[in-house]
């Protein structure tokens, strides 16, 4: 249990982990949506690219929900894809926005040509796809523009590239599939090794490693089980004489872990296991 918080989220508030480029070298999993909005605060732009219903059929009968499309980016590298089903539009989109902020993934951008200026296209061809889609992404000189449909064209501008041609085939009117193939085409661009960046690796620890003393000081402080699960509460309940809030179905308190120590809750105090 005392591995369940993700540790990069304790690097990045103690300013540990610096920058989103740190997380990428080690591909450590973003389990917060927090951890994106402290490192890209208002440059991130969502944008809603389709609402559809969807329905289940049940003994009541048909059961709608609503399927949100939201792409963010921050026009400079970072592209991020979120879908989310919920009963209510809003709830749907604010899921979507959260999903799109823990799925950002950093955009490789060339040259078509000399590399003069700053890199404006994608470095060389790459395709993705989803279902019958594919969706291909070619290189293109500078002052291009995007040639693309509606739909790659806003995923490709909030990944930050200005010029590029696209070619698609498939069942394109699937705006669900079709941006998905978008997204996994702008992914592929790290996906392969050009001589540029052939270079001598340096092996840097992980964070998980360089500040395993901090993340060795458990978090959790309360855990209830809960018919197999795990319901955990704030320290300031170990601090007080307030009783814990008991929710249906909780059956008894077994472990507090307090600053790195276990304890054993018995008569309403806490008695130290060493």
């Amino acid at each position: 249990m005392a591995d369940s918080a993700p540790a990069d989220s304790r690097g990045v508030k103690e300013n540990k982990i610096r920058t989103i480029e740190e997380i990428y070298l080690f591909s450590l999993p973003i389990k917060e949506y927090q951890i994106v909005d402290r490192f890209f605060g208002t440059a991130l732009k969502d944008e809603v690219m389709k609402i559809m219903p969807v329905q289940k059929q049940t003994r009541a009968g048909q059961r709608t929900r609503f399927k949100a499309f939201v792409v963010i980016g921050d026009s400079n590298g970072h592209v991020g894809l979120g879908v989310k089903c919920s009963k209510e539009v809003a709830t749907a989109i604010r899921g979507a926005i959260i999903l799109a902020k823990l799925s950002v993934i950093p955009v490789r951008r060339g040259y078509w040509g000399s590399s003069l200026g700053e890199p404006h296209t994608v470095p060389g061809k790459v395709t993705g796809r989803c279902g019958s889609v594919i969706c291909r992404l070619v290189p293109a000189p500078r002052g291009t523009g995007i040639v693309a449909a509606p739909t790659p064209k806003k995923l490709l501008q909030l990944a930050g590239i200005t010029d590029c041609y696209t070619t698609s085939r498939g069942s394109t009117r699937t705006l669900g599939n079709f941006v998905k193939a978008t997204f996994a085409a702008i992914g592929n661009t790290y996906g392969f090794l050009t001589p540029d960046l052939w270079k001598n690796t340096e092996f840097k620890q992980s964070p998980y490693q360089e500040f395993s003393d901090i993340l060795a000081v458990c978090k959790i402080d309360m855990v209830y089980v809960l018919s197999s699960k795990y319901l955990i509460i704030n320290s300031n309940f170990l601090r007080s004489n307030r009783r814990p809030p008991i929710r249906g179905g909780v059956k008894h308190l077994i472990l507090i872990i307090h600053e790195g120590r276990w304890f054993k809750r018995s008569n309403n105090h806490c008695v130290s296991l060493k």
